[in-house]
């Protein structure tokens, strides 16, 4: 018989023990990394749970407040905001009535928790138009790109106005940053920055999101947004594009989907020193949830590998509806 040869290289040496894996953990995940999506109803007299999202609900104002202060409790440094309007129009003016929802909600959550979250508004027009795009229509019909750019800077300074720290267009319209960032400046928000999404996909995982702001989509929105089947070097140009025209972070959304784009723009946008943020979004999240019920996977840990194989992927902000609960898991 001859000799076993004893291997020289164990790589589950540094596996040992749980202190010797966190030793060596390259991929950490904190909870000031994570940012909360969250929408608010307008009208709303209680918080009402959308079907399709268990454990996500359209927040009346006062629990958007609440769940303000319970994720800056938790360590979180950011807030989404959402709203739902109850009327909607072809050109949605809500979006740009400093009484409309998104706007006091902002101004309530900064109200509540100061500087202790960086409160974003979700700057796009889809919640609050009829027909459910992201900008203004033509006559044939078509979003009209140059047009929507006109209501984007307009909604850029109303929620500035309102106290948002940060304001992200996301309608993934030609030269939105630059619009926004001029808009905000001549307005006086210098300080007011940019999340731009700036790869952002027409993605058959935003179905539970359109439930989530009662969207009244007609057609879809592959015109506008990217298609998956281009090359992540799409990606990359965008958010270059993006960071050019003055963005502070840039994102890409799906993240799950878009892992090889994320390292990509991740790693691009590191060269010139900018922060690059994913979305988990409302299908991904709603896939392990409906998993998890049926008792196929392990919930809690689940979510926790879900979020670190985005920061692993070079994601330095991640936006998840897990936030406040994966804050909790970490600790």
């Amino acid at each position: 018989m001859n000799e076993i040869q004893h291997p020289i290289v164990r790589p589950r040496r540094l596996r040992t023990t749980a202190a010797m894996r966190d030793l060596v953990a390259g991929s950490t995940l904190r909870p000031n990394q994570l940012v909360l999506p969250a929408f608010v109803r307008e009208g709303a007299a209680e918080p009402i749970p959308i079907g399709s999202m268990p454990g996500v609900v359209q927040h009346t104002r006062d629990s958007l407040r609440k769940a303000a202060v319970e994720a800056a409790e938790a360590g979180l440094r950011g807030i989404m905001l959402f709203g739902v309007p109850e009327t909607k129009d072809a050109t949605g003016t809500g979006a740009t009535d400093p009484d409309g929802i998104l706007n006091v909600a902002i101004a309530d959550v900064v109200s509540e928790v100061g500087d202790a979250l960086v409160v974003m508004g979700d700057l796009c027009l889809d919640e609050f138009t009829d027909h459910g795009h992201c900008g203004v229509l033509d006559a044939a019909g078509r979003v009209d790109n140059d047009a929507t750019l006109e209501r984007y800077a307009e909604m850029a300074v109303v929620q500035a106005r309102a106290g948002a720290h940060m304001v992200g267009p996301s309608g993934m319209m030609d030269g939105q940053v630059a619009v926004v960032r001029d808009a905000l400046d001549d307005a006086g928000f210098t300080d007011t920055a940019i999340l731009a999404y700036s790869a952002k996909y027409a993605s058959a995982f935003f179905g539970p999101f359109r439930e989530a702001v009662d969207s009244a989509l007609q057609g879809d929105r592959r015109t506008y947004q990217q298609d998956g089947r281009r090359d992540a070097g799409e990606g990359v140009r965008e958010a270059l594009l993006d960071i050019e025209e003055g963005a502070d972070i840039v994102m890409v959304k799906p993240a799950l989907a878009y892992l090889d784009v994320l390292r990509r723009v991740a790693d691009a946008a590191a060269e010139l020193g900018v922060p690059t943020a994913a979305y988990n979004i409302s299908g991904e999240y709603a896939m392990l949830e409906a998993a998890a019920a049926h008792g196929w996977i392990d919930r809690e840990p689940a979510i926790l590998e879900t979020l670190t194989s985005i920061r692993r992927a070079g994601a330095d902000i991640i936006l998840t509806y897990w936030a406040t609960e994966a804050a909790g898991l970490l600790r």
